[in-house]
């Protein structure tokens, strides 16, 4: 902890407090991991339309991001040295020294355990074991392997999907195929994001050490080819909600062309060979538009199971 008095010290009062406070806020990765919570309540929400107490998703809320932002802390303590070598991230709290490693971990771990026993205490046994193997997947599994296999993507992909299945186990108490449908849709909608971003800081994560696919494609063909075959599974799969039961017709319509309009954007970045650049970004934007109006309209026109 001696870099937070560090920090401290240099602007005293509660300025300073507030400076440290922040910086440990900045370790959770506060904007990943409020997706992640709207995705859990989501699937919540999904699993019983209508019948779900308020209580029980703000106690979902709270458990899910404990256990989120303590794993994005331990990333972060893992990573330290790969970050400080790339310039989106040097100036995180444990590169730029603001905070110890070891203060990091112990409030990475404090967190998780902290909201793994919340989610065990007000929601389900069973939404708390799926949390905390989307937090050791996470963790353990996935942020050793961005050092070693471009396989990475996939697997925290894995990681990423799993909210949605909490939100479901937190409301029915076991994990149901319903609930595995939308990890599906939730892992395809990763794979072109994920792509689209690491073909777009290619360099940065060249330098940090990162094995990511740009890194072994430098035209970027075979990145763009793994974001097409995604988005082309993903939309078939995102219209079953509706013959599933989870949805009605109003969903089906509005998945199918957000799903035509994600693949659209893919089919771009593999075509455009002399401005990919330009064609990942706005894959990256598409799928930021398509995910939360996806969910929208699954929330709007859900069914009842």
């Amino acid at each position: 902890m001696r870099h937070v008095v560090d920090a401290v010290a240099v602007a005293p009062g509660r300025r300073a407090w507030s400076t440290s406070w922040v910086d440990f806020v900045e370790l959770t990765k506060p904007r990943l991991t409020a997706l992640v919570v709207v995705v859990a309540v989501a699937g919540a929400w999904i699993a019983a339309p209508g019948a779900v107490h308020l209580a029980l998703l703000l106690h979902l809320a709270a458990g899910i991001g404990l256990v989120v932002g303590g794993a994005n802390a331990l990333n972060m303590v893992i990573e330290r040295d790969l970050d400080a070598r790339m310039e989106r991230t040097r100036n995180r709290p444990l590169p730029a020294g603001r905070i110890g490693a070891a203060g990091a971990a112990c409030f990475g771990i404090a967190a998780a355990a902290v909201g793994a026993a919340w989610l065990v205490w007000a929601t389900t046994p069973a939404a708390a074991v799926v949390a905390v193997t989307s937090f050791a997947l996470y963790v353990c599994v996935y942020t050793p392997l961005k050092r070693t296999t471009t396989l990475n993507t996939q697997v925290g992909a894995i990681s990423g999907a799993l909210p949605a299945v909490i939100g479901w186990a937190a409301v029915r108490g076991t994990v149901e195929v319903h609930g595995w449908l939308l990890f599906a849709i939730l892992y395809l909608w990763q794979i072109p994001h994920f792509l689209a971003i690491a073909w777009m800081y290619r360099e940065d994560y060249r330098r940090g050490g990162f094995c990511m696919l740009p890194r072994m494609d430098a035209s970027g063909a075979a990145t763009a080819r793994q974001a097409v075959v995604a988005a082309l599974v993903l939309l078939p799969v995102s219209l079953v909600p509706t013959s599933a039961g989870l949805a009605g017709p109003l969903y089906f319509v509005a998945a199918a062309a957000l799903g035509a309009f994600y693949l659209h954007a893919a089919l771009r970045f593999w075509r455009a060979s002399e401005q990919r650049d330009a064609a990942a970004r706005s894959l990256m934007r598409v799928s930021l538009f398509y995910l939360p109006l996806l969910l929208l309209f699954l929330l709007a026109d859900a069914g009842s199971l």
